[in-house]
């Protein structure tokens, strides 16, 4: 993974846009000057105040660099009694391998100017096209050239500042001149990304526990609801169950009644029978007393009929009875009635006899009228009884038919309620079967109600639940996108803090080296220390730098003379120079504090590190006199003649121009 991360970074080798000349017109003491530069080592040597420094001033300006334009009023810069001044910078854009340093420009010279108006308004110009900064600064990127960086641009005193400046920022220095800013940079846009995602996190795990909570509140509430719904299903379902309860009360009620109407009108029919056959049962007596009557009075008509021959005979023989007395009387008197007297005692036993028969059937008829009477007396008797029984089973019919009259219009009532008993339940709902008595389905009615009252819950509820459910279940899938996006931008930031750690480890190992040998030089130690490597933001480079004998410290004015830090940062310099990217790098006076044995000592490091890297272009300013020059040294002297600058090429055997 990091051989991977470190090859994505890799830089392809491009030529070296080296500066060919600095144009300066009406620059500080500058009137107009060209000064013509190399690739190599170019010395820009002169007395103080001869305006060698402001070359690197112009230079500066002209890439845009902050601690210029911050120090600094630009207007300021313009020469005196000037009202617009112009830094021009001729670069090398030579092709190599068909391909120029600034893509954008054909010519094998590309030319980037910066106008000053002393109403402090300025401007840029690539080959006399006005560009706007940001373009310069893309432009100075491509080419690897940043001119805020103090280890490719040191102006005088940077060196001394350079010791005392964070560790950290060295470090950032360092990377980005020797190309690594890349790394850091991904490490930074990884954590920028990181720290977004984090913040993603944040805000959703914020939105997810207040989603949470929202959806706590609205799942109580939709519990409510759906306790609510459900009392009022129950609630509806009762009233449909009181309703149809009322109609099967009613049913039932009438089927009671027409159960009591089968009843009474089974009694009915029993008792209309029962009359009926009573009925017949007195009109048969009634036809016996009839008979019995007809048979008494025929009887009593036969009776009185011999009664009256009886009495006949009985007259006759009262008769004859008087006649025999008349007879003894007339017997006495004429004493010849013998003849009529038996004849008159044949007739009185004739009339005897007859009597005597008729007195036995008088007897028969009387014991005849008599068992009559008894049959009539039981005849009517039971007549009678037949009668109360007949008027008491009338009695009961009349009742019953009075009962069943009753009944039938209260089955006509019950079924008129009925039937709107039924239109009112199917109004509430189907028909519900129950068991239940209406006080029980009432009951329970009256307290769902009352729960039902107490339970005060928007109608919003499941919706709302349902759309807070549907939100957290989106932020929840999103928190579990966002945690694997923080793992994912966890290991990348760690992959490429590996690949950071290890390239600076491996580039450190080797500088150090070069640091160690380049101080040996001088009769000194040192070493360069990555500190709180861990930590991107505080991870910073520690120079440390040990002379006369002693342990190597860190770079400080209170253990290091300023000639000795001079010293050291020079070592470190001369030490990168072989890494750094930008085809420019300049210095003024970085030999003010030294003695001359160690200028002497370090200006040859600096030829020898030039010769190593000859496509390089170098700039060093200095005050003091060198007696050591290389063949392909351009040495540029710069003297100050009427308050007016002005400069010349200088070789070993003399002025060239």
């Amino acid at each position: 993974m990091v051989e991977e991360e470190a090859k994505k970074l890799a830089v392809e080798e491009t030529s070296k846009a080296f500066l060919k000349e600095i144009i300066l017109e009406n620059f500080m003491s500058y009137k107009y000057a060209r000064i013509p530069l190399e690739a190599g080592l170019n010395i820009i040597c002169g007395p103080n105040g001869s305006g060698k420094s402001s070359i690197l001033l112009a230079l500066s300006v002209a890439l845009g660099q902050i601690y210029t334009e911050r120090s600094r009023k630009l207007s300021g810069l313009i020469r005196w009694g000037e009202d617009l001044a112009r830094i021009t910078l001729l670069f090398n854009n030579t092709p190599v391998k068909g391909k120029r340093p600034v893509a954008g420009c054909d010519s094998d010279t590309f030319m980037l100017s910066r106008y000053l108006r002393k109403d402090g308004t300025y401007w840029y110009e690539a080959d006399y096209r006005e560009i706007p900064k940001n373009e310069v600064i893309k432009i100075l990127s491509n080419l690897g050239i940043n001119p805020d960086n103090m280890l490719i641009i040191m102006h005088q005193n940077m060196i001394e500042e350079f010791s005392v400046i964070p560790p950290n920022k060295k470090l950032e220095m360092l990377e980005e001149a020797v190309g690594f800013q890349a790394y850091r940079q991904r490490i930074l846009e990884a954590q920028e990304r990181l720290n977004q995602v984090l913040n993603e996190e944040s805000s959703v795990l914020k939105l997810l526990s207040n989603a949470e909570q929202t959806l706590q509140y609205w799942k109580e509430q939709y519990e409510k609801y759906l306790r609510k719904k459900e009392l009022t299903e129950k609630k509806e379902y009762l009233e449909c169950e009181l309703a149809w309860a009322y109609v099967l009360k009613v049913e039932k009620s009438l089927e009671s009644i027409n159960r009591e109407l089968e009843k009474k009108q089974l009694k009915l029919d029993s008792v209309v029978d029962e009359i009926a056959k009573i009925k017949k049962e007195i009109e048969k007596i009634y036809q016996t007393i009839l008979n019995l009557k007809s048979e008494e009075n025929k009887t009593f008509y036969d009776l009185l009929k011999i009664e009256k021959e009886k009495s006949a005979i009985e007259a006759k023989l009262e008769i004859i009875n008087k006649i025999f007395v008349e007879i003894d009387r007339l017997k006495e008197k004429y004493g010849k009635i013998s003849g009529l007297i038996e004849e008159l005692k044949g007739q009185t036993k004739i009339l005897g006899q007859k009597n005597g028969q008729l007195l036995g059937e008088i007897e028969k008829l009387e014991q005849k009228l008599k068992g009559i009477k008894s049959k009539l007396d039981s005849a009517h008797k039971e007549y009678v009884d037949k009668k109360v029984k007949e008027a008491l089973l009338n009695f009961r019919k009349d009742n019953l038919e009075e009962d069943i009259g009753k009944l039938v219009r209260e089955i006509e009532k019950l079924k008129e309620e009925l039937e709107q008993k039924v239109l009112e339940a199917e109004k509430v709902g189907l028909r519900v079967e129950t068991q239940r008595s209406i006080q029980e389905i009432v009951d329970e009615l009256r307290f769902v109600n009352i729960q039902l009252a107490n339970m005060d819950v928007s109608d919003e509820a499941e919706k709302m639940y349902r759309k807070y459910l549907r939100i957290y279940e989106e932020l929840k899938q999103k928190s579990l996108i966002v945690a694997e996006n923080k793992r994912r931008m966890l290991a990348e930031v760690e992959v490429r803090k590996q690949t950071w750690r290890k390239i600076l480890k491996d580039f450190l190992e080797g500088l150090n080296q070069t640091y160690k040998s380049t101080l040996e030089i001088v009769g000194a130690t040192g070493e360069i220390r990555l500190i709180e490597k861990e930590n991107i933001e505080n991870a910073g480079l520690e120079i440390l730098a040990g002379f006369h004998g002693l342990p190597p410290t860190t770079l400080d004015s209170q253990t290091h003379s300023g000639g000795e830090r001079t010293t050291a940062i020079m070592a470190f310099l001369l030490s990168l120079q072989k890494h750094v990217k930008s085809p420019i790098r300049a210095v003024d006076e970085f030999d003010v504090h030294m003695d001359p044995r160690n200028r002497e000592i370090v200006y040859r490091l600096i030829v020898s590190t030039v010769k190593a890297q000859p496509e390089t272009q170098y700039i060093v300013i200095t005050p003091g006199q060198l007696t050591l020059f290389d063949e392909k040294t351009n040495v540029i002297l710069v003297q100050n003649v009427g308050g007016r600058s002005e400069t010349k090429t200088v070789s070993r055997l003399g002025v060239e121009s």
